[in-house]
């Protein structure tokens, strides 16, 4: 019996160490990242492509925490958020539109959320850098719609170099989805001619653990 249950323990022990995938640095346990950036470096980035024009959106304006395991990113959790009213595409006539009842509506959603589900298809690049799917719920224009981002996230141990950028460890956050804008409400005339269905998003920020 004390054979069979010291096998039960081993095979468990070894199963959650196959499966759980994280970063080997040097702290350990739940962390939490926060990503405000008052030096505006942290940014979202979104571009639509046409025969007509090609339209790049930039907001710096992300915010937001996430919370995981250092050794299992499967338990990452959180949700990073951005103002409709920052973001620029280069025409101030062309971000007053975005704004606009007809497309973002930022007087009745001043705000694009991105709220974290699970994690998938982890693949560890090196002891602090690992790719994943991160799938989430993102709300657009006051609709919620589920999708998968490609992400990679690396982790940084406090250092001299660090502490420029931020006290405490870092985690640095790279991110691509596509959302379909005609499944968010937004219906304008122009969607297919001069701005694209599908707009491509990219995330690129970076959280403390000492904020």
């Amino acid at each position: 019996m004390k054979k069979t249950l010291s096998l039960i323990a081993v095979l468990i022990f070894f199963s959650t160490s196959l499966f759980a995938q994280g970063f080997k640095v040097k702290a350990s346990g739940d962390q939490t990242f926060n990503f405000a950036d008052r030096g505006g470096r942290n940014q979202a980035t979104f571009f639509s492509t046409t025969p007509l024009e090609d339209i790049n959106g930039l907001t710096n304006d992300v915010k937001g925490t996430v919370t995981f395991n250092v050794s299992d990113l499967k338990t990452l959790k959180g949700k990073i958020s951005v103002s409709v009213a920052s973001i620029k595409t280069g025409i101030d006539l062309r971000d007053e539109h975005l704004r606009s009842e007809d497309w973002l509506n930022a007087s009745a959603n001043p705000e694009i959320t991105f709220t974290i589900k699970n994690v998938s298809n982890l693949k560890v690049l090196e002891d602090n850098k690992l790719e994943a799917k991160v799938t989430g719920d993102i709300t657009i224009n006051g609709v919620t719609k589920e999708v998968t981002s490609d992400a990679t996230l690396t982790f940084l141990d406090e250092s001299e170099m660090t502490k420029s950028r931020a006290p405490g460890d870092l985690l640095g956050v790279q991110a691509k989805f596509k959302v379909r804008l005609s499944e968010f409400g937004v219906k304008n005339k122009i969607i297919g001619q001069k701005v694209a269905e599908i707009v491509e998003v990219g995330v690129n920020m970076v959280g403390s653990n000492a904020n």
